[in-house]
């Protein structure tokens, strides 16, 4: 027995082509009703293109394998293969439009095969089911009676065949014209760049017209094969511009997203409190959105788009958490530079001044600073509306912040601890009360301005040795003096150690807060001492030397002597005026060389300098001086009246010339103008 199939080349391979539900239908009947015995299935293949037959017939048996696969077996057959029941033959017929001869050649060919059918190896098959001539009529009879009370074996009807080929064109055409259709390439293109208005209506209007298109050329086929096929159709159209769709949402979720962005940065820019502006731009973008994908939706399609919708809301989410993030960083960088300039120089200028007030005034700066920004700061995060814990977590850091810049800059301060006690030792040794340059003129104490100077850099030392923004007592202060300034009372008091300074703790103060232990204040202070000797001793010297400068006079027992032993000098003297007139001619003699000579200014850098300049300048001054005398005797006695205007004159700019050379010498020596007041 032999089975003919014809099938069109193009159906091989296709899933929904239309001979496979026979196959199926025939082979679960072969194997309930028959005994395994060779059937020949041939297969013609009409239309043959030019793909090779050695190509085409593998697929075809992959094909018959699958469709044998999945038919119900039953357990006697269940692994029985496919070639127990059927010897599978493949045969290719040209198309007759296009290769007319060849076509008549090859059925030519096939004819010949039924002819010898009976032949071995022939369509027959195995011919175990052979029955003689005689009861021919009697079998087909009864397979005919099987046939008929077989419902599976109820073939489709020839309207359904032809259903199926023409609805199939029809949507094949449909589809093709689809893709080629000027206003979906045009929906296409312009959606590849950005948002289309009314992408949804245009593109739902298209398909409408493809599927009504093809409702209306297959409306009189078969309704169960019509509906199948437009279905599948639908279904390719759907697939084909289901890209696009997505590129859509695509581009409105993108396009949505930067809108809100650009709007909550311009509210947040115009004063807009940020939750404010992240709930109503939220509502407003989200809302815009969905009337976007709204918009896009098509209507033959039942497309999901949580997944795109989801992604959006985790975008905003995402970039207000950002920008949420960026703001209070902002905000706490502004507060953190607010707190840095009212804490940095006021807290420097305190520990400069070094009394036992600073810390106290320190203290006192730091809680106002504080609290003016931390009032400043929560108005400002009142903006954000968070949570009361995460609110003063963050004033808890900017407290800390505060506390920070005033410990660093203790830090830095105690680091340069000696140059500023040094600098403080020279301030106060060197000026008065009045901030005045003092003048050594020996009526100062040294020694008391030298322990105020100390004492007040030890202040110093003492203040930046530790950290003291807690309200708590340390001794810090007492322990050095006892320990540097004032020995001997320590040694006194038998509770203390032999040296006090001999540790690296101070009693009272931890560890942490500690900037100077005592055994560095002790090496700093001996430093220290090392460094200023030399400033008192400069003053010392400079004290004795203007001591010397100052007093002309003899010793008291010196003046004593000479009126003892001068007595008669002094009485010869009164008997004879002309001693007198000659020790006064002497005297402004003398007084007139010491003026011009300057003597007291010249001493002032010591003796043996000054005795060198004298050397130098008296003849020449000795000589000036005479001169001048001799000038003065060689003037006429009774002149002209020119003359005495002329002298006049002279005389006149002799006095200027004199005038102006006693007010230099009045601001060049002391002593010299206490002399000239004597002349």
């Amino acid at each position: 027995m032999a089975l003919v199939v014809v099938k069109w080349c193009h159906d091989i391979g296709r899933e929904q082509a239309a001979n496979k539900p026979l196959l199926k239908t025939v082979f679960q009947v072969m194997l309930r009703l028959f005994s395994p015995r060779k059937t020949t299935l041939m297969f013609v293949i009409r239309d043959k293109t030019r793909t090779p037959l050695e190509n085409l017939e593998p697929v075809l048996r992959e094909d018959i394998q699958k469709i044998w696969d999945s038919v119900p077996k039953p357990e006697a057959h269940k692994h029985t293969p496919l070639s127990e029941f059927f010897n599978v033959q493949v045969v290719a017929l040209s198309s007759y439009e296009e290769k007319e001869e060849q076509f008549k050649e090859q059925v030519a060919d096939l004819r010949q095969k039924f002819f010898h059918s009976i032949a071995p190896g022939g369509l027959a098959g195995d011919r175990r089911g052979v029955v003689p001539a005689s009861g021919f009529s009697f079998s087909a009879q009864q397979i005919w009676k099987v046939i008929k009370e077989n419902k599976d074996l109820d073939l489709p009807a020839h309207k359904v065949m032809v259903a199926t080929v023409r609805c199939e064109e029809i949507a094949n055409e449909k589809y093709a014209s689809f893709v080629t259709n000027e206003n979906w390439l045009e929906l296409e293109e312009a959606v590849q760049s950005s948002y289309v208005s009314g992408f949804g209506k245009k593109l739902s209007s298209l398909l409408n017209k493809s599927l009504s298109s093809y409702d209306e050329e297959a409306t009189y086929f078969e309704d169960s094969v019509r509906s199948a096929k437009r279905k599948q159709l639908e279904e390719k159209l759907l697939q084909l511009v289901q890209p696009a769709y997505q590129l859509m949402l695509e581009h409105i979720r993108s396009g949505t997203l930067e809108n809100f962005k650009k709007a909550l940065i311009d509210a947040l820019n115009g004063g807009q409190g940020f939750a404010v502006a992240v709930r109503d731009n939220t509502a407003k973008f989200s809302r815009l959105f969905e009337e976007q994908c709204e918009d896009a939706i098509i209507k033959q399609a039942k497309w999901d788009s949580s997944k795109i919708r989801d992604k959006f809301s985790r975008d905003l989410d995402s970039h207000i958490l950002e920008v949420r993030t960026a703001k209070l960083s902002e905000l706490n960088a502004l507060y953190e530079t607010k707190l840095k300039e009212g804490l940095y120089g006021p807290v420097e200028a305190l520990l400069e001044g070094g009394s036992d007030d600073t810390w106290a005034a320190i203290r006192k700066l730091l809680h106002q600073v504080t609290e003016k920004a931390v009032s400043e700061f929560s108005f400002a995060l009142s903006g954000f509306e968070m949570d009361e814990e995460e609110k003063e977590d963050m004033i808890l850091k900017l407290k800390n912040y505060a506390r920070g810049v005033v410990e660093g800059k203790t830090k830095e301060e105690s680091a340069k601890v000696l140059y500023r006690m040094k600098e403080r030792f020279t301030s106060i040794f060197n000026h008065d009360n009045d901030s005045m340059p003092r003048v050594w003129t020996g009526k100062e104490d040294i020694r008391a301005i030298t322990k105020m100077a100390r004492s007040s850099s030890l202040k110093l030392l003492s203040v930046l040795a530790a950290i003291r923004l807690d309200e708590e007592n340390d001794t810090i202060g007492d322990t050095l003096v006892l320990a540097l300034v004032d020995p001997k009372k320590a040694t006194n008091n038998k509770t203390t150690l032999s040296d006090p300074l001999a540790s690296s703790t101070w009693e009272e103060v931890p560890a942490t807060k500690t900037l100077i232990t005592p055994v560095q204040c002790k090496s700093l202070w001996s430093q220290f001492q090392k460094e200023t000797e030399y400033t008192i001793t400069q003053a010392i010297a400079s004290q004795e030397a203007n001591k010397r400068n100052n007093n002309w006079l003899p010793p008291p027992w010196a003046i004593a002597a000479m009126v003892v032993l001068g007595f008669n000098e002094f009485m010869t003297l009164l008997r004879n005026p002309l001693w007198l007139l000659v020790i006064f001619v002497s005297y402004l003699l003398a007084k007139a060389l010491w003026v011009q000579l300057d003597i007291s200014g010249e001493f002032r850098n010591g003796a043996l300098p000054g005795i060198l300049s004298l050397s130098t300048k008296f003849i020449p001054t000795v000589t000036n001086l005479l001169r001048k005398l001799a000038e003065q005797g060689e003037r006429p006695v009774n002149p002209t009246p020119q003359s005495i205007q002329g002298s006049t004159s002279g005389f006149s700019s002799t006095a200027s010339s004199e005038v102006t050379n006693e007010i230099e010498m009045e601001y060049s020596s002391p002593t010299s103008r206490s002399h000239n007041k004597d002349l």
